[in-house]
């Protein structure tokens, strides 16, 4: 979802060389590849949007897969990038870097001040471990790798796995689904009353490729929206974008995640940005790109 918006963003300022190998040409995870493709390539300028990402429920059931996963991939790119004398590098992280109680909204200087969420420490970990590789290539060999860490995303390509998926593309699959079948309730995982802000992806391409034209940018920035919302306003937003007229109840044996997840933008407005697409646009975009998936057949998940 994320390079797929890069892409998009890149070909709109007219960029004539994009390099975007899928996981078919090129394993992340295969170092010899890695290092021999970027080797061969020599780009300018490396954006680092691959992970292995998911919900609650999947990085609760595979943290092993999560923190190896992202780990090999930081590890791998980094290194590569700079043994291929690349010198522009942009790292995507994750708001779930931040401790479980941090400040709201979370400044960049609360990192590693207490512990991480339990449901996702895995990916945060490895996470983190790709931002500090930055943060010490740039220290150590004079090298302009730096780190953007978004808020949730959501937008045209995301993942619809009913139990692999982030909260808006499953929530608009289950509300879709159930607005077709006339089902008289969805129920959501947890209590419902947990803030959580969302970024289109389209916002996050157009902060990146901004953070690229700095000459001296942060070592680490946040990228989100500015204003949250609760899972269960959340819910009702989806479910006016489908259509869906039922109820919606709450499952509150399952994990709510931290109470509140909100990004202190400060020091990304102090570069000159800001997002531009609101929420329910957002949603309607989101729903609009899944409709046109499902009906090719292109629908991940």
């Amino acid at each position: 979802m994320v390079g797929s918006a890069l892409v998009r963003a890149v070909g709109k300022r007219g960029m004539s060389r994009v390099l975007a190998p899928g996981r078919r040409e090129l394993d992340l995870m295969d170092q010899a590849a890695v290092y021999g493709w970027l080797e061969a390539e020599r780009p300018d300028v490396v954006l680092v949007a691959a992970a292995k990402v998911g919900g609650i429920y999947a990085n609760s059931t595979y943290p092993a897969d999560f923190i190896h996963d992202n780990l090999a991939i930081a590890l791998n790119v980094i290194e590569g990038s700079r043994r291929a004398g690349v010198g522009r590098l942009l790292f995507l992280g994750s708001s779930c870097i931040y401790p479980r109680l941090a400040p709201q909204p979370m400044p960049e200087d609360c990192l590693l001040t207490s512990a991480l969420e339990p449901t996702n420490e895995a990916y945060a970990v490895a996470k983190i471990a790709g931002l500090k590789l930055c943060q010490y290539y740039r220290k150590q060999h004079g090298l302009m790798y730096h780190s953007a860490m978004p808020t949730n995303l959501y937008g045209p390509g995301d993942n619809y796995h009913l139990e692999n998926s982030h909260v808006i593309p499953a929530l608009l699959r289950r509300f879709h689904e159930a607005a077709q079948r006339g089902d008289e309730e969805v129920v959501i995982w947890g209590s419902g009353t947990p803030l959580r802000e969302f970024l289109h992806v389209d916002d996050l391409a157009e902060a990146c490729l901004h953070l690229l034209e700095l000459e001296d940018p942060p070592d680490l920035v946040n990228v989100g929206f500015g204003s949250d919302v609760s899972i269960r306003e959340l819910a009702g937003l989806v479910a006016e974008t489908v259509g869906y007229r039922g109820r919606i109840g709450t499952d509150p044996s399952k994990p709510d995640g931290p109470p509140r997840k909100l990004m202190d933008n400060t020091r990304l407005a102090g570069t000159g940005w800001k997002p531009r697409i609101g929420l329910r646009e957002g949603l309607e975009d989101a729903y609009r790109c899944f409709l046109e998936d499902t009906g090719s057949g292109r629908v991940r998940g």
